[in-house]
């Protein structure tokens, strides 16, 4: 089984390293709702933040997801 947080970590990593998040992404995180949803959660400097519904997904897909909605 994928670790779904591990990933996350991987990745707001390598953003991180990007010109456009270098300095306001702070960090990728990963719950289950009650309803047995899986939400991620993109923290920016500043207070923003962004819930990706990622239900389902597997590693790569989730990938997708984030990426897709913070570099569109």
């Amino acid at each position: 089984m994928e670790d779904m947080q591990r990933i996350c970590t991987i990745l707001c990593a390598a953003l991180q390293e990007t010109d456009v998040y270098n300095h306001n992404l702070l960090y990728l995180d990963i719950r289950a709702t009650k309803d047995g949803r899986q939400i991620v959660t993109v923290f920016l400097a500043g207070g923003n933040q962004y819930r990706i519904d990622v239900t389902g997904d597997s590693g790569t897909a989730m990938i997708r997801h984030i990426v897709g909605r913070l570099c569109p």
